[in-house]
């Protein structure tokens, strides 16, 4: 029988992760537009992503709308979302904000490091170029 080790030094708690008021209203549009969707058809990631990009002058609605109807297709997962409003922020949520903000930054290292670890690898390349199609009409810096 393995005894177990006990840590000598106490768990340091880390800080909550607290959005500006302009991550925060980038995160709101994403709830309104995913709960809009969460009733439509799931759309597929490759067709959508190449119907956006020779329209370029699509509104930051519809590639807010692409990607909460394929996210769940890039993560191999149905992501949470909370309502819009709500203070507390899910897993989901908290990694896609860390991702805007990234991409805001110009943070490629941070960018890529945020895509490899959760979304499936044909999807990464869509799945970035819809958020930075939205991060463009905010200032999330």
């Amino acid at each position: 029988m393995t005894a177990l080790r006990m840590r000598k030094d106490p768990v340091r708690a880390v800080a909550p992760y607290m959005p500006s008021d302009e991550e925060r209203r980038f995160l709101n549009l994403l709830r309104l537009v995913g709960r809009d969707c969460r009733a439509k058809a799931r759309a597929d990631l490759f067709q959508a992503c190449a119907t956006l990009s020779v329209d370029s002058s699509a509104a930051k609605m519809a590639h807010a709308e692409v990607l909460m109807r394929c996210l769940s297709q890039a993560l191999e997962k149905t992501p949470i979302f909370y309502r819009p409003g709500e203070q507390s922020l899910s897993f989901d949520e908290a990694w896609l904000l860390q991702l805007a903000s990234a991409i805001a930054r110009g943070d490629t290292d941070s960018r890529t490091f945020l895509l490899h670890s959760r979304i499936v690898p044909h999807a990464r390349r869509n799945c970035a170029f819809l958020v930075s199609a939205i991060v463009d009409q905010f200032s999330l810096n």
